[in-house]
């Protein structure tokens, strides 16, 4: 009777949840279920799907590229860290010292995250064009130009650079909400007592939101692990696999080869790797919450 009463006064509730619920399942868990079956077997749409085991596993996990795509998403996952990690945080810190248009700056550094990605690859190849002006200011400087784009050393870096510039605003946006939640209090006593901005920083500011960068530095992680749009779109995994990512060879494997398999045993791979992060982050969280 306790069930039928809860169910008819929650009714409403429930009804409005099925849909989301529907598409949840439908276009979330159903293909990775499916992504897990197709890994075992060899997908062909004309005679029929066969049973192959874990010979697609065997098959992406002797490929060279794939071992090349894995080095390469290591080490864009890495110098997105060294490189575009601390930049929202100090932005924030510095923004929260203003004293004056502090509005107009977090507008102002927000702005390149709406700008579309079709202009924003335009934009940028045009800044690292051999005759463009980032070259012209080099070779002004007395310096030879650099082959951004069709230099192995450069690629990967140059568009790091790109997705920094772009994207920085929104977690720079999520720091400044937490520096200013900080009591203000704490920083009077501080300026009281005689503490520059440096201690303050060190501090009061650094310890209040540590946990906070504790978590975006493991979505962070996730996140860059899944690098495919710029490194497909401006690059192609190009100059010589320079710059291709595992979802990118995932991509290449599923609509280039037409070896869906192998594409969906590279994926559970991925699936269980940002599964393990996931856990990973869900801990951490636990663990601050109890302290």
């Amino acid at each position: 009777m306790g069930s039928i009463a809860r169910l008819r006064k929650y009714f409403w509730g429930y009804t409005f949840i099925v849909p989301a619920a529907v598409i949840f399942i439908l276009f979330l868990w159903m293909p990775i279920v499916k992504g897990f079956v197709y890994s075992f077997y060899h997908i062909d749409f004309v005679k029929g799907n066969s049973y192959v085991g874990f010979g697609n596993f065997r098959t992406v996990l002797h490929d060279p590229d794939v071992w090349t795509a894995v080095k390469n998403t290591l080490y864009y996952m890495f110098l997105c860290l060294i490189i575009g990690f601390w930049v929202p945080i100090v932005f924030a810190i510095a923004i929260s010292e203003l004293k004056r248009f502090q509005g107009f700056v977090r507008v102002a550094a927000y702005l390149p995250n709406v700008i579309p990605v079709v202009v924003l690859y335009g934009l940028w190849r045009w800044l690292y064009d051999p005759v463009g002006p980032i070259n012209a200011t080099i070779t002004q400087m007395g310096n030879d130009p650099i082959a951004f784009m069709t230099d192995t050393r450069w690629s990967m870096v140059s568009l790091v650079f790109m997705e920094t510039w772009q994207q920085f605003g929104s977690a720079m946006l999520i720091y400044l909400a937490a520096v200013l939640s900080i009591p203000r209090d704490l920083y009077e006593a501080a300026e009281i007592d005689g503490a520059g901005v440096w201690k303050r920083i060190r501090y009061i500011t650094l310890p209040f939101i540590r946990n906070l960068i504790v978590l975006l530095f493991i979505l962070q992680l996730i996140a860059t692990s899944q690098g495919f749009q710029s490194q497909f779109a401006m690059l192609d995994g190009g100059p010589n696999n320079a710059t291709l990512t595992y979802a990118l060879i995932i991509v290449k494997y599923a609509f280039t080869r037409l070896d869906y398999g192998s594409a969906s045993a590279l994926g559970v791979l991925m699936f269980l790797v940002l599964g393990g992060l996931a856990v990973l982050q869900h801990r951490l969280s636990n663990n601050r919450e109890g302290n």
